[in-house]
């Protein structure tokens, strides 16, 4: 008589296992982000080292040549090194992308904080007139408007960026502390006397940063995007300094003929945008309890 083999169980994986593999899914693109950004830091501060010739030195004979071992990334109408270009590009983009969220940070801070914490009148005059006021304008047609009438420029071009840039840190930061100031705690350090100033340093900003650390890591992705957008219009870091923005610009006139003119410039924005928005994505998922419980963490 044949006997019935009976399935086993399965055996339980260690849970370890599972804690690595979940950790492994949420960090991942984290990684890659934080190597990509180490690497455009790098190449922003030792650019003078690293970069094989003068991003600014002409060469006519050479002009649109392809890559090559002399020419890694070949070179531009002018015979100028690409790859030499996109290396002090990297110091443009970290340095605007820098300057102007955390600037932007700021400013979205202060007054955020302020129209949350106060509410009443001054909460509705900054929320419903002065944010609104900005928001019904794109933050890139202000920013145009502001280089066109100052003049281009990197210290331009960074204020003109936060101008529009600060709303949003703001509306995130108000809407935070409309929620936080109504804690047991903030309750109990005013009934004990403590001053405004040490309320929200010490008991509201702790308790409501963390998404907006979210929202600047992204905002980062933003700006730099931002910053190549008013290069390639013109509205930029005037000439000869490299951007990578005003590298698209000039070779778009060349994109059949020499398309690693373009091919290059646009390859090192696209992986400065995607390197931030995959921290603040993995930033997100580790401050959010319910992302972390689903990874098993």
């Amino acid at each position: 008589m044949a006997t019935i083999a009976t399935p086993r169980a399965a055996a339980p994986q260690p849970q370890g296992t599972h804690r690595w593999s979940g950790a492994l899914r949420l960090n991942l693109l984290a990684t890659i982000g934080a190597v990509l950004v180490a690497v455009f830091i790098i190449l922003a501060i030792f650019a003078p080292w690293i970069a094989p010739q003068d991003p600014a030195s002409i060469n006519l004979p050479a002009r649109l040549s392809g890559p090559s071992t002399s020419h890694w990334f070949g070179t531009d109408e002018l015979g100028r090194d690409i790859f030499s270009r996109i290396i002090y590009g990297a110091r443009i983009s970290m340095l605007v992308g820098v300057s102007v969220v955390t600037l932007s940070f700021l400013i979205g801070l202060v007054i955020g904080c302020i129209a949350g914490y106060y509410g009443g009148r001054l909460d509705r005059f900054v929320n419903v007139v002065v944010m609104n006021a900005f928001l019904s304008f794109p933050g890139i047609l202000l920013a145009i408007a502001f280089v066109a009438f100052l003049g281009p420029g990197i210290f331009n071009l960074i204020l003109a960026l936060s101008i529009g840039g600060w709303v949003g840190y703001a509306r995130l930061v108000r809407a935070q502390v409309l929620g936080t100031r109504q804690r047991e705690f903030v309750e109990a350090a005013r009934a004990l006397g403590a001053s405004d100033w040490r309320v929200i340093t010490r008991h509201v900003l702790p308790n409501m940063i963390q998404p907006v650390i979210v929202q600047a890591a992204i905002g980062m992705a933003g700006a730099v995007l931002a910053e190549a957008t008013m290069s390639f219009l013109g509205l930029g870091v005037p000439p000869p300094a490299a951007s990578w923005g005003s590298m698209l610009n000039d070779g778009r006139a060349h994109l059949f003929d020499a398309p690693h003119l373009v091919l290059f410039p646009a390859v090192a924005v696209m992986l400065a945008v995607l390197s931030f928005n995959f921290i603040g994505d993995a930033l997100r998922d580790y401050l959010d309890p319910r992302s972390r419980i689903e990874a098993g963490l």
